[in-house]
């Protein structure tokens, strides 16, 4: 399973998960809602031909997409837009001389789908329109491939929508669509990768955590009948992270070996409230968020808080004199050979797929928060706190 930054922008990793735009880039924001012509970018005009010419041509200008030579964000866009519009045109030609029981004629419906896809994405609202409506004419169509990317296709755009008005209350019926599908094509990757990301992108969305674990729920079971083996392989990542999403409320058990090379004895946090961080040096974010937690760390260690890092690094040696350097004073678990990386074992245990992951321990032994960074670490603490300050305030 692909690891990845919580920072990632999920939509855009919804989109891309749809498993048929990998032959597109696409920023999160549109340059401008108006479609590029043809010739911009250095793309040969559409011509005037035959459904195999059309299909030559759409396969020739996506190696543009693949390997383009444009930097900047706007040249960038630019062409996106033209080779989507492009295609767009080009599908269009070749599905007017063609009949949707033609050998030819899933291969231009699909260019077509792509194209208006990525058109609607640049912000173009005709498209957005037109790709709903092309995509519903072709799911009672005599093609079951055909049909399931138009049904994939709108899904990820109903998904889209949700995420960008992140709006919860249409999630239930996006997860129970994605399970449908899901149960009609147990075998196919794209529908499986877009099940995959559309869990774990509630997951790290604010509230999120209940629809996360609903959605798991739904796949784990339908991940399992596959007889896909890569398929299957998610389906056992699955364990892990329903096991996570289910602490809160709960205890959380922490095992593994210090940094010195000595157990560590879970018996010490006994009482005290304990912020587990699961992090690397490699990674930004979660080196964006040491002096947060410094700063915590410094405030109520004395009444009785504690953190445990869980480092997914693979070098000692870096993670050595990192710890040093930044005089990082609370105890580090790491793994050597087969356990380190992500491959550690408190990692596998609960399903991490992204990094940072911060989680919240009460006074109780039981999980307060899932999701304890940045400003929400600082609210979380003042109110377990709170009788503590009292009293010393006292």
């Amino acid at each position: 399973m692909a690891r990845f930054f919580i920072t990632l922008s999920l939509p855009i990793f919804l989109l891309l998960a749809s498993g048929n735009l990998s032959n597109f880039a696409v920023s999160a924001e549109p340059e401008t809602g108006k479609q590029a012509k043809a010739g911009d970018s250095g793309i040969p005009p559409v011509p005037e031909g035959t459904p195999e010419e059309m299909l030559d041509y759409i396969r020739t200008i996506r190696q543009v997409a693949e390997n383009p030579a444009s930097v900047s964000r706007e040249e960038m866009m630019k062409s996106m837009q033209a080779i989507a519009t492009a295609t767009m045109t080009a599908a269009d030609r070749a599905l007017s001389q063609l009949k949707n029981s033609d050998d030819l004629f899933d291969e231009a419906a699909t260019a077509k789908l792509q194209s208006l896809m990525m058109l609607s994405r640049l912000g173009d609202t005709a498209a957005t329109s037109s790709l709903q409506t092309f995509a519903t004419s072709l799911i009672d169509g005599p093609s079951p491939a055909l049909a399931t990317e138009a049904k994939r296709l709108l899904l990820v755009q109903e998904a889209q929508e949700l995420f960008t008005k992140r709006d919860l209350a249409k999630a239930p019926a996006i997860i129970k669509q994605a399970g449908a599908l899901l149960a009609a094509n147990p075998d196919d990757t794209a529908t499986a990768g877009l099940a995959m990301q559309l869990a774990s992108a509630f997951e790290h969305m604010p509230g999120g955590e209940t629809l996360s674990k609903q959605a798991y729920e739904t796949f784990g079971p339908l991940f399992k009948k596959s007889k896909n083996e890569s398929i299957q392989q998610m389906a056992e990542s699955f364990q892990g992270t329903l096991r996570r999403l289910s602490l809160p409320g709960s205890p959380m058990k922490i095992t593994g070996t210090l940094l010195n090379g000595k157990p560590f004895d879970q018996s010490t946090l006994d009482g005290k409230v304990v912020l587990v961080d699961f992090w690397a040096t490699w990674c930004g974010p979660c080196i964006a968020e040491i002096p947060n937690v410094l700063e915590a760390y410094q405030k109520y260690n004395s009444q009785g808080f504690e953190v445990v890092g869980v480092s997914l690094d693979q070098d000692r040696d870096a993670l050595e004199k990192f710890v040093t350097d930044r005089k990082i004073p609370w105890p580090i678990l790491f793994e050597t050979s087969e356990g380190s990386g992500w491959q550690h074992p408190l990692a596998t245990f609960y399903g991490i797929s992204g990094i940072p992951t911060v989680i919240l321990i009460g006074k109780d032994g039981n999980v307060v928060s899932l999701n304890a960074r940045g400003e929400r670490l600082g609210e979380l603490l003042d109110e377990l706190f709170k009788d503590s300050s009292s009293t010393k305030g006292n």
